[in-house]
């Protein structure tokens, strides 16, 4: 189901010729040379995206500890650091050109069970932490990812705090509600992209929206014809002897009322003989945009079923792949442009 990709540099198929390798040995790379760093970094979502995009990264801050593994797994030789809280402000991270992360979703998500308590919550609130360490290093572009409810919460004053606070540190700030579905993967991923460039006004939103209209993905209505059918009532797959799934899943969450990982009532693969089963993590994997087996750990102990539920979380944690490189190339192009100027 869904994308197959390459696997990336970093893993065990990393070859001497691969981009990853040759800044790892300090070899020169065409083109300018920008480097990335991401805090709640999770499983690397971000940090693969701008490696596709020719960044090289430098510093991951993840407090998961088997997120944290797989950030090893991938990236042995990158500095790491567990809280966010205890990273000295400015002082790891000074170097890189652009920062990212996704600060925890869980106080300002619709899906939590009860009220929000938004920026106030004791998750949501690490933003603050985030800023502390943008105040002193000011990198050249800040990018932010977090659930839509963000632009909800407390009728939108925590969303009116977050780019209140960016533009106090000297961020041009902008915001776009990117869909998943729209950059390769089979998956209707709603999530909002916050992106500050630091003393630029007009960067946002040339990093963020295209001067030209593309074509869409939207079927077209036609007057006396069948309307277009819901892509999440298409199936795709083996008919005859299965598995069938969604030609478009819908989000993955890390948790849900029923089960850890994705909620798998709505997401699921069914055979004809009437079968049904959830989907699992390395299909997972792939509507999320990673390279198969990302998320498994190599000479792993741990029960089966438990590193299963390790994994769903985590993906359904992570930022898209291809969102992520798009949004890289995009900031790269910016960048470039600007340092010709």
């Amino acid at each position: 189901m869904g994308v197959r990709n390459q696997r990336r540099a970093g893993s065990r198929e990393e070859t001497a010729e691969s981009p990853a390798v040759a800044l790892r040995n300090g070899q020169s790379k065409p083109g300018l040379k920008l480097t990335f760093a991401s805090v709640f970094s999770g499983i690397g979502g971000f940090d693969l995206g701008f490696e596709r995009a020719g960044f090289e990264i430098t510093y991951q801050c993840e407090s998961n500890p088997f997120c944290r593994s797989i950030l090893t797994k991938h990236w042995p030789h990158v500095q790491k650091d567990e809280d966010i809280k205890k990273v000295p402000s400015g002082a790891a991270v000074a170097v890189a050109d652009v920062w990212a992360g996704g600060f925890p979703c869980q106080d300002v998500s619709l899906a939590r069970m009860g009220p929000r308590p938004g920026l106030r919550g004791q998750q949501s609130g690490l933003f603050r932490e985030f800023c502390r360490l943008l105040e002193q290093s000011r990198p050249a572009v800040c990018v932010i990812e977090n659930v839509p409810g963000l632009l909800s919460s407390h009728r939108g004053r925590d969303f009116a705090i977050v780019i209140r606070t960016l533009a106090q540190l000297g961020y041009g700030v902008g915001w776009r509600v990117l869909n998943s579905k729209n950059f390769g993967v089979p998956q209707s991923r709603q999530r909002v992209f916050i992106v500050g460039c630091y003393r630029e006004r007009r960067g946002p939103a040339e990093i963020l929206f295209e001067p030209e209209c593309g074509a869409g993905d939207a079927q077209t209505g036609r007057p006396h014809g069948k309307k277009p059918v819901s892509p999440f009532k298409e199936s795709v797959g083996d008919f005859s002897k299965g598995p069938i799934v969604k030609a478009l899943a819908h989000c993955l969450y890390a948790c849900s009322a029923r089960h850890t990982g994705t909620d798998w009532s709505r997401n699921y693969a069914c055979y004809p003989d009437g079968r049904v089963r959830r989907l699992i993590p390395v299909e997972c994997e792939r509507i999320q945009g990673f390279p198969d087996g990302w998320s498994v750990l190599d000479n792993n102990h741990r029960d089966p079923d438990e590193l299963d539920s390790l994994r769903y979380h985590a993906l359904g944690n992570a930022v898209t792949v291809p969102v992520a490189e798009w949004l890289a190339r995009r900031i790269r192009g910016r960048i470039e442009a600007r340092r010709r100027g």
